[in-house]
């Protein structure tokens, strides 16, 4: 037994010296040498046609990546679960996606992260036709989109003025969507808002959203839709740690039975959790320690059910005295955490307990998760165990990072 770990360790620590990093520039070529001085551009690097091997990092260069009329950036690339790909910003880098990602086959074990997308053509002021693909409406679509790929993660990404933010269907497996700040996509036709925050299907595998915030612009529009026909799957989620708030309700259920869905410790202002749609019938679903102000939960004809530790305060119910508080750091950032507080008593200011977050002498900033790279809400250093957060409103929502 002694040998076998001794020989893992020494593969795995092979693996990780044998790794490289790779320099992607806006302004980069496909015959260049990957180098931060001559960097590959981002079209060949993502699709594959350079020598990537497991446990390489591909670093973006500050500066704006974008691909038209064809907008989306395809990924072709496979690591490895000990040594997944990784794609993300250069240290200090803002690297921004104008247009979008597509994830495909054979893509396996890829981590993208910190990554910014977006679609830079303004959004019709003016209501389109009805519909979710308006003839008129030519505005690129862009977003995060995975047709295929197996066991990949999607972290802390910021996603926002798109067409759709993110569209994860069947084809992807094992998926993981993780920190993902996503807001303000989608447009408004004559008959709703259409365009989601992250709309998806599955039945293999398990797909993972957690500790994303997500609120949506336009009526009609929904948080996360994971939703299909009668000849569509919607099984096997779980959506844990999500922070929901504007608009933008949360539907797990389509036309045909589910399985194994939970929505587990999620945070939700004036936005529903609806699981079950118009199936005949569903398996089993879990729905547990779920906090909802203004809004409601419909569990909607499940065999098996668990249904617990929920707390649901709607528009009318009495409010506590005391605001709550929910801390969420980030598991693949230490320096990270998301805030929500609810804010019961609508005070000016709400005392935050951070500890053991933030530490004495910390120096911290405080973030509107729809200006990240904008002003600070409120900077300064942590001197005890709590810090004093402006609130305006009955809920707020935050991304606390320590520097």
């Amino acid at each position: 037994m002694r040998t076998l770990v001794l020989c893992a360790t020494t593969l795995i620590l092979a693996l990780t010296s044998a790794a490289a990093e790779w320099y992607l520039s806006p302004s980069g070529e496909a015959a260049a040498a990957g180098s931060k001085e001559k960097p590959w551009d981002i079209e060949s690097a993502l699709a594959g046609k350079h020598q990537i091997s497991a446990g390489d990092t591909l670093l973006l260069l500050e500066g704006t990546y974008k691909r038209r009329p064809k907008e989306q950036f395809e990924v072709h690339l496979v690591g490895t679960e000990q040594a997944p790909v990784v794609v993300r910003p250069a240290p200090g880098a803002r690297a921004t996606i104008d247009g979008g990602l597509l994830v495909e086959n054979p893509s396996a074990f890829v981590w993208i992260r910190d990554l910014e997308i977006l679609v830079s053509e303004p959004t019709p002021k003016d209501p389109t036709e009805p519909g979710s693909h308006p003839q008129s409406f030519t505005r690129p679509w862009g977003g995060l989109n995975m047709s295929g790929g197996k066991n990949c993660k999607f972290i802390n990404l910021i996603i926002h003025d798109t067409r759709q933010g993110i569209s994860c269907w069947s084809g992807s497996i094992d998926t993981e969507i993780y920190g993902c700040l996503i807001y303000d996509n989608g447009w408004l036709a004559t008959d709703r808002g259409h365009g989601h925050c992250i709309y998806t299907q599955n039945k293999d595998g398990i797909k993972t959203i957690s500790n994303c915030i997500m609120s949506c612009k336009y009526d009609g529009t929904l948080s996360i839709q994971a939703y299909g026909s009668k000849a569509a799957d919607v099984d096997n989620y779980v959506i844990e740690d999500n922070i929901l708030y504007e608009k933008g309700r949360l539907l797990i259920g389509g036309g045909k039975p589910s399985h194994n869905v939970k929505a587990l410790r999620n945070v939700f202002h004036n936005v529903n959790l609806q699981v079950g749609y118009n199936a005949p019938f569903n398996e089993d679903c879990e729905v547990r320690d779920n906090v909802l102000l203004g809004g409601g939960i419909s569990i909607n004809k499940f065999n098996k059910v668990v249904n617990e530790n929920n707390l649901v305060l709607g528009a009318k119910d009495q409010r506590p005295t005391e605001p709550k508080v929910i801390l969420l750091p980030n598991k693949y950032d230490p320096a990270r955490a998301h805030l929500a507080i609810f804010n019961f008593q609508k005070s000016p200011t709400v005392t935050v307990k951070v500890a053991p977050f933030l530490k004495p002498g910390d120096s911290y900033r405080l973030l509107d998760p729809k200006q990240f790279f904008g002003k600070p809400v409120a900077e300064g250093k942590c001197e005890g165990e709590s810090i004093s957060v402006p609130v305006s409103g009955e809920f707020a929502a935050f991304v606390l990072l320590r520097l």
